[in-house]
């Protein structure tokens, strides 16, 4: 019989595996990887960072949050406010499908499975900790290693804009994800000063 913790060490080697055929590439350094499959990374060592004591069923979530998400490209809807919700939907959905597959392969139980799925489509944000955990791990990322990228595609975007996408991020997040930021994590140096005004 499989133990909790080889069971978990599968459901991890299962969401990497998927993630490393995403065909898009991104570098780490001197290193380039499947662009998921390095993401996924990040969000496990951004939790063991901020919540290390998490449950398995957010460990497993942060694992696989986007997994397979090549699968659905932005470019598949249209090109407008309505059509990106509507892409964010389909990819919540998706994801939650793919992992609850793999996890149910593996021998999980229907509990720990519909809190993973659960957590994957964002439900009970602001009222569910761990849902908000999962929320807060994804913005502490895109702050350390995404936003500097963000803002280097859009350079039509003046900090005014800028501003009010961090607030947007800022209100996704818990006060602790918040306090978290200035000690937390790594900023890219000439944003900082927006990035922590914002958040504080």
């Amino acid at each position: 019989m499989m133990s909790d913790g080889d069971r978990y060490e599968k459901a991890i080697a299962a969401f990497d595996a998927i993630n490393a055929g995403d065909p898009n590439l991104e570098s780490d350094g001197a290193v380039r990887e499947a662009k998921e499959l390095l993401y996924a990374q990040r969000m496990t060592a951004m939790l063991q960072r901020f919540a290390p004591q998490a449950s398995e069923a957010v460990r497993l979530a942060v694992r696989c949050q986007h997994i397979r998400r090549w699968d659905i490209p932005r470019a598949s809807y249209p090109r407008t406010a309505a059509g990106y919700k509507q892409w964010r939907m389909r990819l919540l959905s998706y994801h939650a499908e793919v992992a609850a597959a793999i996890l149910q392969e593996i021998g999980y139980g229907e509990d720990t499975i519909g809190r993973v799925a659960s957590l994957l489509r964002k439900e009970g944000l602001k009222r569910n900790p761990e849902a908000q955990l999962l929320e807060d791990i994804a913005a502490l990322v895109f702050l350390e290693h995404y936003l500097a990228a963000f803002v280097g595609q859009h350079p039509e975007y003046d900090q005014a804009k800028f501003a009010d996408i961090l607030r947007k991020t800022a209100r996704k997040m818990s006060p602790q994800g918040r306090e978290a930021v200035p000690d937390l994590i790594k900023l890219p140096e000439n944003l900082a000063p927006l990035v922590l005004k914002v958040m504080s």
